[in-house]
């Protein structure tokens, strides 16, 4: 019996979730690899930024890795994460054939060139799950107020 990949079908035609996905969908297609797993290589983890008015929140999805193994920098407002995922392999596997193989290792390396509103000497980054959450503070002038009218 030969293994193949499910595919989720929708039961209805909806073309705009199906555009959201076409950037992964194109670098995928260059990035993986077509006669099994690569020794090492790049990869990009998932990353959501989202924004309240007191802060900007970047969560990466980071599984398999521990704290040790990523870098957080911030400099003339770019904020970097880089990291690498190492394969750990075992005496015997250089006979293993894969027939599905969807796990990235490698180094990765992501920028994000930040607004000013940012301030930079509140940051705080903390990693639970394999889950990166970096919080970015806004300064005060940034977060906007209130003006009532005099009379």
């Amino acid at each position: 019996m030969a293994i193949t990949k499910y595919t989720v079908r929708r039961p209805t035609f909806a073309p705009w979730p199906d555009l959201d996905f076409m950037p992964t969908r194109f670098s995928r297609l260059f990035d993986d690899p077509v006669f099994g797993p690569t020794d090492g290589g790049r990869w990009n983890p998932a990353v959501s930024v989202s924004e309240t008015n007191d802060e900007l929140v970047l969560t990466a999805e980071l599984p398999g890795l521990n704290e040790e193994d990523i870098s957080i920098e911030y400099e003339n407002n770019v904020l970097t994460i880089a990291g690498e995922k190492v394969e750990e392999r075992k005496e015997g596997d250089e006979d293993r054939n894969y027939h599905v193989y969807e796990r990235y290792f490698g180094s990765f390396n992501r920028s994000f060139t930040l607004p000013r509103t940012v301030d930079p000497n509140s940051i705080v980054a903390t990693f639970d799950k394999g889950i990166l959450t970096v919080k970015l503070p806004k300064v005060a002038e940034a977060k906007g107020r209130k003006i009532s009218i005099t009379r």
